[in-house]
This record gives structure tokens, C-alpha cells and sequence, in this order.
């Protein structure tokens, strides 16, 4: 093509493609499990949260963690359920203190750092987060997640 030939055509411009902005051409889902994670993480980071979960899943996680293939990622869940909505999460927690804190205020910082998080990094808008504190940990008492002494040598 000769440069006479281009200016009788005139200028090129760029097909414009698509309409609208980017951010609304699709969806993004995201599962409970991630959010699961994110909140267990952060509840985690609280000072005076000593463990995620009942005493009973704490065990199973326990054992299944000694499993080889059974994975981290559940611990990051454990004692944690969410409920994802298109916009909106709901979350239940259990977790375990410390003894001697002042269990309404662990929990009024896990309730902050727990939706600061998850609305932070999803985008959803967390209506609510339910904490149920199932037991205390004592000074004295050995952490059910501690590595028992080997039996064999």
C-alpha cells in the first residue's frame, strides 16, 4: 500500500471490542472454602485465640494431619463454616482461648480482623460472624497438637 493509498482511506482507528467495562463482562464465584481459609487465618492472628475448633475435631485434625496426603489445608479450616452468598458471607466460628483474656474482647477482635479480611480480599460484604468459644486453655494442660514422644527408636 502506497502512502497516497492511506490517506485516501483515512486514518486507521482500532476496532473497539466488547461494550461496557471489564469488571462486568463475566462472574467470579467463590467457594466457602476459600473463605473458610481466609477466616481461620485471621481469626488465628488474634492474641488470645490459642486453637481453632471443638476438642473433637481439633483430635481428628490432629491425626489426620500425621497422614501422609492429608494436608495442611484443613487446619486452616477447622472450627470454621461459612456460607457464600452472590454478595454477601455469613460465618460461624469455634474457637479455643487462652485462659486468663477477656473472652468478649478476643472475640469482639476476631469478629474485626475476621471481616476486615475476608471483605478486604473477596469483595463480599460479611453480614455476620457468629463465635462460639468451646473451651479455655489452660497454662498447665499439654496441647492435643503437640507430637506425642515416638514409641520406636
Amino acid at each position: 500500500m502506497t502512502e497516497s493509498q492511506q490517506h485516501a482511506e483515512g486514518p486507521r482507528t482500532p476496532a473497539k471490542r466488547g461494550g461496557g467495562d471489564p469488571a462486568t463482562r463475566g462472574r467470579t464465584t467463590i467457594a466457602d472454602g476459600v473463605v473458610e481459609k481466609i477466616a481461620g487465618l485471621a481469626a488465628r492472628d488474634v492474641i488470645g485465640v490459642h486453637a481453632m475448633g471443638s476438642g473433637f475435631a481439633r483430635t481428628l485434625g490432629a491425626v489426620r494431619d500425621r497422614v501422609p496426603g492429608g494436608g495442611r489445608s484443613a487446619t486452616a479450616t477447622r472450627g470454621v463454616k461459612a456460607e457464600v452468598g452472590e454478595v454477601q458471607t455469613a460465618l460461624d466460628l469455634e474457637i479455643v482461648v487462652d485462659y486468663g483474656v477477656a473472652i468478649a474482647d478476643v472475640a469482639r477482635s476476631v469478629r474485626e480482623n475476621v471481616i476486615s479480611a475476608v471483605e478486604r480480599m473477596t469483595g463480599l460484604e460479611v453480614v455476620e460472624v457468629n463465635i462460639a468459644v468451646s473451651d479455655v486453655k489452660l497454662p498447665d494442660e499439654a496441647d492435643e497438637e503437640e507430637e506425642a514422644e515416638p514409641r520406636l527408636q
